[in-house]
């Protein structure tokens, strides 16, 4: 077994969201040479479970191992709806397992990215679920820096409590850039506050904002008169969006997870 290859991967499925669990299972199947091997990691978020199939694979030419790509099924707390996306690894910027969730979810995450020409840039990504490529992947929109979205001025426009300590500004804006629904403190005009959570939606140029029982709140009278400003601006195209279910691929899935002794659960 290369060790270095070994030690290259176990640092590679760490920081890629999978944590060290797997460490002995990877270097088993190193050890035995395999053209090709997977691995199962299985996660909770709240009340979502997500199955995890780690795929990896070695070189034609040596005795080195790429980790390829994951595939993730997510069952979120409603158990009629399951889907599925496979997560490429590159050797720039991956896609972490808590931001494929939050993808998968439905909200954008923010990276840097690079093109073919090897130059790094910086986008939004969020998935299309009313579009899927040839390998069934939902295709994935970006909204590049010159589309006008700025997350600290959008948020500038909010009464947030947490924008006026530095700290806490900086680690908002870093919980939404990697596509977390951040709780934070709303002031209202009559000096009491708020809690909402809120998350950030680039391809309207704002963010989504949510009460106590993550109910979704639209600009309104009545909103404006407690917090003294709108919360956010009426997108009358937008609607909530909602992560389609997909039976079959949570089939696939689940009898892939069985035949290793492993399962999303109930």
């Amino acid at each position: 077994m290369n060790q270095k290859n070994f030690e290259y991967l176990r640092d590679q499925v760490k920081f890629t969201g999978f944590g060290e669990g797997l460490e002995e299972e990877l270097q088993k199947h190193m050890q035995q040479g395999v053209p090709a091997f997977e691995l199962f990691h299985n996660a909770t978020f709240g009340q979502d479970k997500t199955a995890a199939v780690l795929q990896f694979r070695r070189s034609d030419q040596g005795d080195m191992y790429f980790f390829n790509q994951y595939l993730l099924a997510l069952r979120p707390e409603n158990p009629s709806k399951i889907m599925e996306q496979t997560f490429y690894i590159n050797k720039g910027n991956n896609i972490t397992l808590k931001e494929a969730y939050n993808l998968m979810s439905g909200r954008a995450v923010n990276k840097d990215l690079t093109n073919k020409e090897g130059q790094v840039y910086n986008a939004w990504l969020q998935l299309d679920f009313k579009q899927t490529e040839a390998n069934k992947n939902y295709k994935m929109k970006q909204f590049h820096q010159n589309y006008g979205f700025d997350l600290e001025r959008t948020l500038a426009r909010h009464p947030i409590r947490e924008l006026e300590n530095e700290q806490e500004k900086g680690r908002l804006l870093e919980s939404l850039r990697k596509g977390n629904r951040q709780l934070v403190t709303f002031f209202q005009s009559n000096g009491s506050e708020l809690r909402r959570f809120i998350e950030a939606s680039p391809q309207y140029k704002s963010i989504n904002v949510y009460d106590e029982r993550m109910q979704r709140i639209r600009q309104g009278v009545k909103e404006q008169e407690t917090t003294g400003q709108s919360v956010q601006k009426d997108h009358k195209r937008e609607k909530q969006q909602q992560v389609p279910g997909s039976e079959e691929a949570g089939a696939a899935s689940k009898r892939r997870a069985v035949r290793k002794g492993k399962s999303i659960g109930s």
